[in-house]
């Protein structure tokens, strides 16, 4: 199959919720629309099962849904879906091996997220490569990826050297979230905190009026 040429955002999106998928669900199309009404910035589909067809159908209207908000859509892992369906980028998870290849696959445009863990040196390394931005988590215990190491908080001041936006990840609320933006986070990325609330609308608002220039005001 001959893929999509992909999207390029002139403007990088700022700074925000980037809301997370939490594998198959009937209502994804709805919650996700919830969520990008609610103010999220960022959308990632992330789904680890095997069913291609079905990931293939949701990613392509999932795109549709987000540009017609103007919000980038993010493929968890899979460089070949995202080019297929003309997704905005690509999050990665082995660094080292995959940021080339996706930036020769998706384009000098394509957003490349980097999963750094708690390593700065792996954010050196995928800075080097030529990430997009830096994932630095889990900063809480996550109820979405329970046994992933822990991030110190230090790591968001350190990385600021880089000069890549950074993203803060697991097991984020909007009740513990505010002393990651302090020390530098351009993105909370949430799962369940946002498509496991029972109202997924003002979970997304929640987050983002922690980025809101009140709030920045006060810093």
């Amino acid at each position: 199959m001959q893929g999509i040429e992909l999207n390029s955002f002139a403007t990088w999106p700022g700074r925000g919720l980037y809301a997370l998928t939490d594998g198959p669900r009937e209502d994804l199309l709805e919650v996700v629309s919830r969520a990008l009404v609610g103010g999220a910035r960022l959308l990632q589909y992330r789904d680890p099962t095997m069913d291609a067809a079905r990931r293939h159908a949701e990613a392509t209207a999932l795109r549709q849904l987000c540009h017609e908000r103007g919000v980038p859509l993010i493929i968890d892992d899979d460089i070949a879906l995202a080019r297929a369906v003309g997704a905005d980028g690509v999050h990665l998870g082995n660094v080292e091996k995959d940021i080339g290849a996706a930036r020769s696959e998706l384009g000098s445009h394509a957003i490349i997220g980097a999963a750094c863990c708690n390593s700065l040196q792996l954010a050196r390394v995928a800075a080097r490569a030529g990430a997009s931005y830096l994932s630095f988590g889990a900063f809480f215990p996550s109820p979405t990826k329970p046994l992933a190491p822990r991030a110190s908080i230090d790591l968001l001041r350190h990385s600021a050297a880089l000069g890549l936006p950074r993203v803060a990840i697991g097991g984020i609320t909007p009740d513990n979230g505010a002393p990651l933006i302090d020390a530098g986070a351009d993105f909370l990325a949430a799962v369940s905190a946002v498509f496991g609330a029972s109202d997924v609308h003002t979970a997304a608002q929640r987050f983002a009026g922690m980025f809101s220039p009140d709030r920045e005001s006060t810093r």
